[in-house]
């Protein structure tokens, strides 16, 4: 084990003390960030699932990878995707960014009420459409 002596002579100190209290400090922040699922009820956590899911799909209709709006809003791409996972630890500040990274000018009841015109062209091409016209047979079978 490296050691070295202290200016003064009197004490020896471990060189690689400070790395483990770094590691230390790494896993004491780690265990300070809290879970707020056990804070709320069911009902807003599937809220913030939704939401989630509202900003996913945003992005999709607007044809953006993960990554691109991440970078756009300023976020690493692994909170992006905790962000669109519905992750209760996110911050609304971050949320938004991300918002505005994907659509800027929307907000945030746009998003909830999908009126964005992006989001109307993604269900129109959601919708199953018919690969050939119904033949006389099956139109006698629909007619009432």
């Amino acid at each position: 084990m490296s050691v070295i002596a202290d200016l003064t002579g009197d004490m020896e100190v471990d060189i690689l003390s400070p790395i483990t209290d770094i590691n230390h400090i790494k896993y004491a922040i780690r265990d300070m960030k809290r879970d707020e699922t056990p804070l709320l009820t069911p009902a807003r956590v599937q809220e913030a699932r939704e939401l989630g899911e509202k900003l996913a799909r945003l992005r999709i209709a607007r044809r953006l990878r993960q990554a691109d709006a991440a970078a756009r809003a300023g976020l690493a791409r692994s909170t992006a995707a905790l962000i669109e996972k519905g992750d209760l630890s996110r911050t609304q500040a971050q949320i938004l960014r991300y918002l505005e990274a994907i659509a800027p000018g929307v907000t945030l009841l746009g998003l909830l009420q999908e009126t964005d015109p992006a989001l109307k062209a993604l269900s129109a091409r959601e919708l199953t459409q018919r690969v050939r016209p119904l033949g006389k047979a099956e139109l006698s079978k629909l007619d009432f």
